[in-house]
């Protein structure tokens, strides 16, 4: 539209100069406005429009519970600020939008109506939002007192303001490896050393069992070392417009005790324009990957102690030295990356505890004797109420599945904590030269492991903190990898 504008005017302009001067050439009539030597700037070629946005989502009233643990952990205030960060893509009749919200999970009935209101207001479709939260542990709640409003209207207005900043742009994508901060949580032990489970069972790995070489024996998975990056800049000058990151790590913690904190996420964010001199328009961000099971505990290493968010400044200093190396292998930004997203949504069947679980639960929870209750498992009395919860829940449950492309990089994501090798297989088998696996995306349903991983048990396969049927995983691959195979066909 602006484009057509600008030509028109042109266009009246030169007949204005013709009638003054008889008629001449259009080649004579710029020569004499514009002396040899002089630059005519040419018209932007249709192509690739960006856009990005940043909304504060700080909650203004405390206390809040910061959920993500098993009792109430309350904020008294705000250590640094939380974000609704987006970026809009628009190339020919597809536009699409990344959002990625400092959250521990933004639930679907919130995501769908957060989508649903900036469509109204942008002229976006919902179908083509994708919206993804950090899993920062350090964030409150989106049920709590005032906020789900604050949450939901910032979302809404990072896409709009997002979409009102389009402008021609140009992508490119990278990846730097930083193995030296991921390492998988889950572990073989020992002979011996393994306690029970919450069920009274013995699983054969377990999920942070500690740094002792005495229990240690070696980590049940593998770990993903990538920050993925996806760099958008303008096509002429090349100043940055926006870079959406990706690295799989679980949040860092070690925050002030009872502050709200957008954990290494937001410390990213806050010194990637630093980086690569981007303005104040410039917009970082930075999306979980595949770390249900990856953490940043240097299991068999002694770490000197840390101030609380010390570490978080570390881990957010090394992605974003690993963010810089990545942008600079980057050889040439595309502005004429073409663009295509689908989604399928994808019923799956809820795990349902057998009769004799359901017996088990209810006479862990009618144990009155504190003598007796102290004899019990860790943990026993709440798998407990999740085991009861689960046997009255519904049987199955729909989720949304995403895949996008952007030129020849594509993007994947997942509405769960998911394993890092689910991640790394789809990598591997995308039909595109880079791809990007995102997770707690349009929804949080709990952890995704593999078939395999569900047979050694630990925290993240336990009945009522992985939800979904035990092959869900191989499930919800094969839907991604269909709908990338489907977006690799088209020009």
């Amino acid at each position: 539209m602006q484009a057509q504008s600008t030509s028109r005017a042109r266009q009246r302009f030169v007949q204005c100069i013709r009638r003054f001067v008889g008629g001449m050439p259009v080649a004579v009539v710029l020569s004499l406005i514009f002396p040899a030597g002089a630059a005519v700037a040419a018209e932007p070629a249709a192509g690739l429009r960006a856009g990005a946005a940043a909304v504060d989502i700080t909650p203004q009233k405390f206390p809040v519970n910061m959920p993500g643990g098993f009792n109430a952990n309350l904020a008294e205030g705000a250590h640094d600020p939380l974000h609704a960060r987006a970026l809009v893509l628009e190339h020919g009749d597809c536009a699409l939008a990344l959002v990625v919200v400092d959250s521990l999970g933004v639930g679907r009935e919130l995501a769908d109506e957060a989508k649903k209101l900036a469509a109204e207001r942008c002229g976006l479709t919902p179908e083509k939002i994708l919206l993804a939260a950090t899993h920062t542990h350090s964030g409150p709640s989106a049920g709590a007192d005032g906020y789900r409003e604050i949450l939901v209207e910032g979302i809404v207005q990072a896409i709009v303001r997002a979409h009102e900043a389009l402008r021609p742009a140009a992508i490119g994508h990278a990846a730097h490896a930083l193995p030296e901060e991921v390492f998988n949580r889950r572990w073989y032990l020992k002979p011996g050393k393994m306690p029970l489970n919450p069920f009274g069972e013995l699983d054969q790995v377990k999920m942070n069992p500690g740094t002792s070489p005495d229990v240690l024996d070696r980590p049940a998975g593998p770990t993903d070392p990538d920050v993925t990056i996806l760099s958008v800049q303008e096509p002429r000058t090349h100043k940055p417009i926006a870079l959406f990151a990706n690295y799989s790590l679980h949040y860092v913690g070690a925050t002030p005790r009872a502050l709200v904190s957008a954990d290494y996420f937001g410390e990213f964010a806050r010194l990637m324009p630093s980086r690569v001199r981007g303005g104040e328009e410039f917009v970082a961000m930075m999306a979980n990957g595949t770390s249900g099971d990856i953490n940043n505990i240097p299991f068999l290493v002694t770490r000197p102690p840390r101030e609380p968010f010390e570490q978080i400044r570390i881990i957010a200093s090394k992605a974003a030295d690993a963010a810089w190396f990545a942008r600079n292998t980057i050889e040439a930004h595309r502005a004429d990356a073409p663009l295509g997203m689908l989604q399928r949504e994808v019923s799956l069947r809820l795990r349902r505890p057998t009769a004799e679980q359901v017996e088990r639960a209810r006479a862990v929870l009618a144990i009155t004797d504190e003598a007796e209750r102290a004899k019990l498992p860790n943990l026993a009395e709440n798998y407990a109420r999740r085991t009861i919860s689960m046997a009255e829940g519904d049987e199955t449950v729909n989720v949304l599945v995403q895949a996008l492309r952007i030129g020849d990089f594509a993007i994947c994501a997942i509405p769960f904590e998911t394993f890092a090798e689910i991640g790394l297989e789809l990598k591997r088998r995308s039909p595109f030269p880079r791809t990007m696996v995102i997770g707690i995306a349009n929804g949080s349903y709990g952890y995704l492991p593999t078939p395999e991983q569900h047979r050694l048990g630990g925290y993240e396969t336990w009945l009522g903190t992985c939800r979904v049927q035990e092959d869900a995983s191989v499930i919800l691959s094969g839907q991604l990898l269909e709908m990338l195979a489907e977006l690799a066909k088209t020009e």
